[in-house]
Formats: C-alpha cells, sequence, structure tokens
C-alpha cells in the first residue's frame, strides 16, 4: 500500500494516528527527514 515510511506516515498523520511529537522521534530515528517532516505537518523542524 505505502512505496515508503514518508507515505505512511504522511497517511497515519493525515487520520491522525499519528501526531506530530511523533513524527519529530522518526526524524531523530532517521526514518524521515526534517523536510519530509515540515512537508507532512506543514510546521517548522526545530530540532
Amino acid at each position: 500500500m505505502f512505496n515508503s515510511d514518508f507515505e505512511r506516515l504522511q497517511y497515519y498523520y493525515e487520520k491522525k494516528w499519528a501526531k506530530e511529537p511523533q513524527l519529530r522521534q522518526y526524524v531523530s530515528f532517521g526514518v524521515i527527514t526534517p523536510e519530509e517532516f515540515e512537508q507532512i505537518t506543514e510546521q517548522k523542524y526545530e530540532a
């Protein structure tokens, strides 16, 4: 169904299954990039 972690997390965020703090953790783990975080949440990523 998903071609990447980015697509999966974007879908989860849209469905409200994942929240912004969880996505910040995925950035710190290297699963998504800060740019992808910003694309998903429309918020600036600050480490």
